[in-house]
């Protein structure tokens, strides 16, 4: 018998609303867009003024206030292609392994003589000894200084290759850590200028790796390209700090000299430091992942310079059993106990570590400062005024595609031809509802997916109708053709949506920026779609033959 269950129709009728409140935003983007940013800056600093308040009022605070956020194409912006000159790390790695390769080859000195640093190329560090004849003694000193690699794919090789050619000695590293130093490198300088850039206030921006060492920066809504540059150029805070005390409430009191800070990873934590630092950020030489010695847990290691070793090994010697605290842009991303004096420059930190995790903090410790050169190798700045040109664009082949199916579905099947047509207008509601609740960003091949959607939305509805034809045929009555039409049409349905599905998220998996904007519409056009073939333009069927309850029916 043709109907559907009471809870089965307060369902549709639930997602309807519910994907079309969170569309509805959109009509109206530039307001609600105000009242976000008022409503952030307001729970950012936790003041307030006139100003701000008539622009939280712009929006009512109980509707959903989530925007479909434009892409580069569609705002303007700037976009930039920077290759991050890794062979730098190199060089400063050698130079800081030095002081180390000195003190190791001085504890042999009876057997290698006097030592003496040479020019070397870059990323080499060459020492020439006085006693060729101790060569081999200076190599396994220097030697002793590798550590295994810290990558999943290098774990196990050391770090170093030495070599000797008669009274010089040659080290350089090896091909296992010069791996991991760019991976590590390029992990560094995207999450640097991830941070400078979300410092900002910019709107989705895309930062991510291309190839081997080149970064793709594009940022919606700023106003040049060289503005990005100087952006990008500002400095991160990374700081040392005693920690007076743990707390669990952002509104805690302190006392003069005192600071509250969150903490990066343990959420509701908070920290009560002294609000000078001990050393800064500006004070660390280097930092990488490591392994514990004496547990073979990973761990992570760094490296203060002659001015910061002094001031970390003073306070380090009068604290030994406290905590201190160190903080990136604001936030404590950790807090180690200090096991013992530190008074060589360099220290440890251990936890509950693995190797991605160690490599992770190792990052997060030297984001003050990017690791190396960053050269532009292009740089593109898109007016407002084209990304205008391109949404309207964008409408009006939204428009004639949608003005066609309808026109095509109405003459074509007559009043289920306007169930569809108003199916139709459903699910391109749903569509940007999805799109406003899953924050994405919609480009201009987003608009093409969704262009494609509206074509392809009907199918499901044509192959229904096409079926119900067939059912009267055979002259079972209208509401059995209607419900055998839907039964039947069903695998049909599904098996081409599916097919289609499989290929969009295909596309979102190996595709990369314009491709996967196109996939992502083009998935949720298709579920959408499907819900409201399948669901809605039944429900409007089954609710006009209810009332109608006509004998015959044209379709």
């Amino acid at each position: 018998m043709l109907q559907i269950p009471l809870w089965n129709r307060l369902m549709i009728i639930l997602v309807l609303l519910a994907g079309l409140s969170f569309a509805m935003p959109n009509l109206f983007y530039d307001r609600v867009e105000r009242h976000n940013d008022a409503v952030a800056e307001i729970e950012g600093t936790g003041a307030t003024n006139d100003a701000l308040e008539a622009e939280r009022g712009l929006w009512p605070e109980f509707l959903p206030s989530t925007l479909v956020n434009l892409g580069l194409d569609l705002r303007g912006g700037a976009h930039l292609l920077a290759e991050v000159q890794v062979a730098d790390v190199y060089e400063a790695r050698m130079d800081a392994l030095w002081p180390e390769v000195r003190d190791a080859l001085r504890e042999v000195r009876d057997e290698v003589g006097t030592i003496r640093r040479q020019d070397a190329p870059a990323g080499e560090l060459q020492v020439r000894i006085s006693r060729p004849e101790g060569i081999a003694a200076a190599v396994a000193a220097v030697r002793e200084l590798a550590t295994p690699v810290v990558s999943l794919t290098g774990v196990g090789s050391p770090t170093l290759d030495v070599r000797g050619e008669n009274d010089l000695i040659i080290v350089t590293l090896s091909e296992a850590e010069r791996e991991a130093t760019d991976t590590r490198t390029m992990q560094q300088s995207v999450e640097i200028v991830r941070r400078r850039v979300d410092e900002a206030g910019t709107r989705e921006p895309t930062i991510q790796r291309q190839g081997r060492d080149r970064i793709l920066i594009q940022v919606p809504g700023i106003g040049s390209a060289q503005e990005l540059k100087d952006l990008i150029g500002t400095t991160a805070r990374l700081t040392f700090h005693p920690v007076v005390r743990r707390a669990v409430d952002a509104d805690a009191t302190v006392e003069s000299r005192q600071i509250l800070l969150p903490s990066m990873d343990e959420e509701g934590v908070f920290y009560v430091l002294e609000q000078t630092p001990v050393v800064t950020g500006d004070d660390l030489v280097d930092s990488q992942p490591a392994f514990d010695q004496q547990t073979g847990q990973p761990s992570v290691t760094f490296r203060f310079n002659p001015a910061g070793a002094r001031a970390f090994g003073n306070y380090t010697a009068a604290n030994v059993g406290a905590p201190f605290a160190i903080v990136l842009d604001e936030e404590v991303i950790s807090a180690p106990v200090i096991r013992q004096a530190i008074t060589g420059g360099s220290g440890q930190i251990t936890g509950n570590f693995n190797v991605e995790t160690s490599t992770e903090l190792a990052v997060l410790l030297r984001a003050g400062a990017l690791p190396a050169e960053m050269v532009f190798l292009e740089e593109r700045t898109i007016g407002p005024e084209l990304g205008a040109d391109s949404i309207a664009a964008g409408e009006i082949a939204a428009l004639v595609a949608f003005a066609a199916v309808l026109v095509f579905m109405v003459l074509s099947y007559g009043l289920f031809g306007v169930f569809a047509s108003l199916a139709l207008i459903l699910n391109v509601g749903l569509i940007f509802g999805v799109l406003s609740l899953i924050g994405a960003t919609l480009t201009l091949p987003g608009i093409a997916g969704i262009v494609l959607t509206i074509g392809m939305a009907v199918d499901a509805n044509v192959l229904v109708f096409e079926r119900i034809r067939e059912e009267l045929k055979t002259a079972k009555g209208p509401a059995r053709a209607i419900e055998l039409g839907y039964s039947r049409a069903l695998s049909a349905i599904v098996d081409a949506n599916l097919t289609t599905f499989i290929i969009a998220v295909i596309l979102f998996v190996l595709g990369s920026g314009p491709v996967r904007g196109f996939s992502v519409t083009l998935g949720i056009g298709i579920v959408t779609s499907v819900f409201t073939a399948i669901y809605v333009t039944r429900l409007f069927i089954v609710t006009w033959f209810d009332r109608r309850r006509p004998k015959s029916i044209e379709v």
